[in-house]
């Protein structure tokens, strides 16, 4: 596929206090967050923890009980033309199944105000040249997406609001959306990216919303890594902190004084180790988490499966 340089100045998403309740029932509170210009926000929570909902109230398509989402200062549905300005997928099945995949970027085209040219370089963007007549019920999961993310970005918007866009999506596929979130943030544009394959959205992320049980919060980007990327132990870890510190490299003891946390990749520590005729004992790699370990710690795990002997009643096979 070929990459779509979208160019648009930078632009902010301000979301203040939306809250949500149905039949008595907190689903969202006070959602507060701001994803600024040139970045991606990773939008990651539990089953049922308010992310559609809150995805929904942004766009104006579920009507918030308190609060306000702002498109650089303006709600969704004061846009003088929304699909110019905010680029939208929650749902890849939202097309009608009868239309061929021209007629409905057509038609998506003639709502907005976009040329034909602009909607033949979508739709070949995406991949979806070689298959413009074929009706959209007969097109596999995948290329649904693809369809959705043509209709998104038909009309070069400043903002992407874009709910598992990888779904479906093979390893080419992927490797282009990363690429795609990617060129869009450089050129100063805004994406919120809700996604459950936590390994890919890990890689472009600049920062995360972690929602839980309909309350939102902000994480950094490496909040979940240490930052420390060395573990070692020499024969003076006194005099050896102190050469780390004077090379400008942080370096503390670990919590029973028995080895330094670097703030280096262990290649440089061994250099600066040899360099200064200290001998080592033992140098690591710090064990990274990963996005989806921290995603596990932090969540409330309210609708986490059984154990494995919860899988087996499910499955009706002989418990070991």
């Amino acid at each position: 596929m070929q990459n779509a340089v979208l160019q648009q100045p930078s632009a902010k998403l301000s979301v203040q206090g939306l809250t949500k309740t149905y039949r008595g029932k907190t689903a969202v509170h006070a959602a507060s967050f701001d994803c600024a210009g040139g970045t991606i926000t990773g939008f990651v929570g539990p089953n049922g923890s308010g992310k559609s909902t809150t995805l929904r109230m942004i766009l104006g398509h579920t009507r918030a009980d308190a609060g306000q989402a702002y498109f650089d200062g303006v709600p969704y549905v004061d846009l003088h033309n929304p699909g110019r300005t905010v680029g939208v997928l929650l749902d890849a099945s939202a097309h009608h199944d009868g239309r061929t995949v021209r007629e409905t970027l057509r038609l998506a085209a003639l709502t907005i105000g976009v040329t034909k040219a602009r909607t033949r370089a979508c739709q070949t963007a995406v991949g979806l040249e070689s298959v413009g007549n074929k009706r959209v019920g007969s097109l596999s999961l995948g290329m649904r997406q693809r369809l959705g993310i043509a209709v998104a970005t038909l009309g070069a918007p400043r903002f992407l609001i874009l709910d598992e866009p990888a779904n479906g999506l093979d390893p080419e596929g992927i490797r282009w959306l990363r690429q795609l979130l990617k060129s869009f943030a450089a050129t100063g544009g805004t994406a919120l990216v809700s996604s459950h394959q936590l390994a890919e959205l890990e890689m472009v992320a600049d920062k995360l919303i972690v929602i839980d049980r309909g309350r939102a919060r902000e994480q950094e980007p490496r909040a979940f890594r240490p930052a420390y990327e060395s573990v070692v132990s020499t024969e003076n870890d006194v005099l050896f902190r102190e050469r780390l510190t004077s090379r400008g490299i942080n370096a503390h003891a670990n919590s029973d004084h028995t080895a330094l946390l670097v703030e280096a990749a262990p290649d440089i520590v061994g250099r600066i180790a040899r360099d200064s005729t200290i001998a080592i004992d033992s140098l690591t790699s710090a064990p990274l988490q990963t996005l989806e370990d921290f995603f596990l710690e932090t969540t409330s795990g309210e609708h986490a499966a059984g154990d494995d002997s919860a899988l087996f009643d499910l499955l009706g096979r002989p418990k070991q």
